[in-house]
């Protein structure tokens, strides 16, 4: 009986010595999921393992188990679909979280429905000293025109006020504004904006890009801690979505401070990577030439890029065109030429600092094309602090033919965010004839053609939820199903290329595709999860689904 008894022991304790060294350590465990790797080597997986910020283990469930014990989270995904942490390629974070926190116009069906909004807030604010607001779009007004400062006096006479447009590139303004900022129907506007005047040739209270600054310049500035609040809003607005990183299309370098603050308390959700405007702030853009970008060796909050605008946007008919639009008797705006930019791009080749170029028309994506090319052929690849400095132009909405094969011949990503089409196409045959359109959001043109193609939301302009992109990016229709013609259907890409836009090649855009984009051993665990396999449900279905958990650099930071 001793015998019996001895040799239970030894086995129990053989048992338990060899559980010990079979099992592995980990943090996180997601097993019994439908996991998308973009990685062509292994391009499926059911389960991942986490240990700190790392992917420790892609595979099966069986493979999975050896590190499913001791202290591991483990989490039965039960057939969710996880995504490489989806990264938003081009957006505005700081206006996200000012959207979030103030008047958001956002969505609006009519001019009389923003009317009584603007109204309400008003009513609801009365010590506020100005009436500030954005996000309305009169692309699907009953209207059908943009409002005037008569409509804003009828509800704000004694107050200025100013409400932005959804793209930023144009606002409207109240008469007390106006006089304020002392423009007339004779106010010349400055180089790169205009005043919109009517028959009379008194102003209509629109404003378009540089023009807005008249106004912007009077109203009180937000609060550093303001701003820093906005930026902790949006961070956890863009997890609860499925965003694991965002690309923030320019603001001054003291967000980035801000961000690091926020990092270091534990407040800011996503990863960042920051580009600051050299033609607003030259003192800011000064700290980035001289130390060539600042690379956050964590990938959390990184800041190596300059953002320039030269052009408007279209349903404001401020993009820079080769020929005049179609609607209205303008070219648009086109802000700089070559001359401006080459020797900011000449410095940027020579200290390592990468460029994204807004340029929304064809005249506009032309003159930086050419800037870009007299910089590179200046500066050899020899003399290059990076070789290959991956500059983006963001949005390239209309781009000639002969255009197209220069961004291949020369390397220049296309930064391009898929809703501004299932929009812009409601208007955009009549800004510019059915003619132009075959030019228009070229996402199949440059994949076929060897570009990689950043994907972005450039929120708040859109809603920045990713769902909208990738089904904008795949069906080519608005979200009720409408096309029409001229939306040139066989230019959508593969539910594959579209995830690819948001993940993989969002990260080579950042420099960043060896640490994030894919779902690897020994790449930062960043991953996006949701109830309906996006890559498999009908087209009329994405809007449904739904993210359930968001993981940035290991940690859960959103589950629904």
């Amino acid at each position: 009986m001793r015998k019996i008894f001895g040799a239970g022991i030894i086995c129990l304790l053989t048992t338990v010595t060899s559980h010990a060294q079979t099992c592995k350590e980990a943090d996180v465990v997601l097993k019994s999921g439908t996991i998308y790797t973009v990685n062509d080597n292994q391009p499926m997986a059911e389960a991942v393992a986490i240990l700190g910020s790392k992917i420790i283990y892609v595979g099966d469930d069986i493979g999975v188990e050896r590190y499913a014990c001791g202290d591991a989270n483990v989490i039965d995904l039960a057939g969710k679909a996880v995504y490489p942490g989806l990264i938003d390629a081009h957006g505005h974070l700081t206006r996200v979280g000012q959207r979030e926190l103030n008047l958001n116009l956002q969505g609006i069906d009519s001019l009389a429905e923003m009317l009584a909004a603007v109204k309400k807030y008003a009513d609801d604010n009365p010590s506020a000293e100005w009436i500030t607001g954005r996000g309305w779009i009169e692309k699907i007004w009953p209207e059908n025109r943009f409002p005037t400062r008569q409509d804003l006096d009828a509800i704000i006479p004694d107050r200025p006020a100013i409400l932005t447009r959804a793209d930023a590139h144009a606002a409207v303004m109240n008469t007390v504004a106006m006089n304020m900022a002392n423009i007339t129907g004779e106010t010349v506007a400055p180089s790169g904006g205009a005043i919109n005047l009517d028959e009379n040739g008194e102003p209509t209270g629109m404003l378009i890009d540089k023009a807005m600054g008249l106004v912007n310049v009077l109203v009180p500035a937000e609060t550093r801690e303001q701003t820093k609040n906005a930026l902790r809003i949006a961070t956890e607005r863009n997890v609860s979505l499925g965003w694991t990183g965002f690309h923030n299309a320019g603001d001054p370098y003291d967000v980035v401070n801000m961000l690091r603050e926020l990092r270091a308390e534990g407040k800011l959700a996503h990863r960042v990577y920051h580009a600051v405007r050299p033609m607003l702030y030259p003192d800011d853009a000064e700290i980035l030439y001289q130390n060539g970008g600042e690379i956050d060796p964590e990938h959390y909050v990184t800041a190596r890029e300059f953002k320039i605008t030269v052009d408007g946007a279209l349903g404001s008919r401020g993009a820079g065109f080769i020929e005049p639009y179609s609607d209205y008797d303008t070219f648009g705006l086109v802000r700089y030429d070559e001359d401006d930019l080459r020797p900011l791009l000449i410095r940027g080749l020579e200290t390592g600092i990468q460029f994204q170029v807004h340029a929304i028309g064809d005249a506009a994506n032309k003159m930086v094309l050419n800037a870009y090319e007299q910089a590179l052929n200046e500066v050899p690849k020899s003399k290059r602090a990076v070789a290959n400095p991956r500059w983006r132009i963001e949005h390239a909405q209309n781009v000639q033919p002969e255009d197209v094969d220069r961004f291949i011949d020369m390397d220049i990503l296309p930064s391009m965010q898929p809703s501004h089409a299932i929009g812009d196409l409601h208007f955009a045959g009549d800004r510019l004839g059915i003619e132009r359109l075959a030019n228009a959001y070229l996402w199949r043109t440059f994949i076929d053609k060897g570009a990689i193609i950043p994907g972005g939301t450039d929120q708040p302009v859109e809603i920045g939820d990713p769902r909208i992109e990738f089904y904008a990016a795949i069906a080519r229709k608005d979200l009720d199903g409408f096309s029409a013609e001229g939306w040139h259907p066989e230019l959508a890409v593969t539910r594959e290329e579209a995830l690819k836009m948001f993940t993989i090649w969002a990260a080579y855009a950042s420099f960043e595709e060896d640490v994030l984009g894919s779902i690897e051993v020994g790449k930062l665990a960043d991953f996006s999860i949701f109830d309906k396999d996006l890559m498999q449900i009908p087209e009329d279905q994405i809007m449904s689904s739904t993210n359930v958990m968001t993981i940035v650099h290991g940690e859960i930071v959103y589950q629904k």
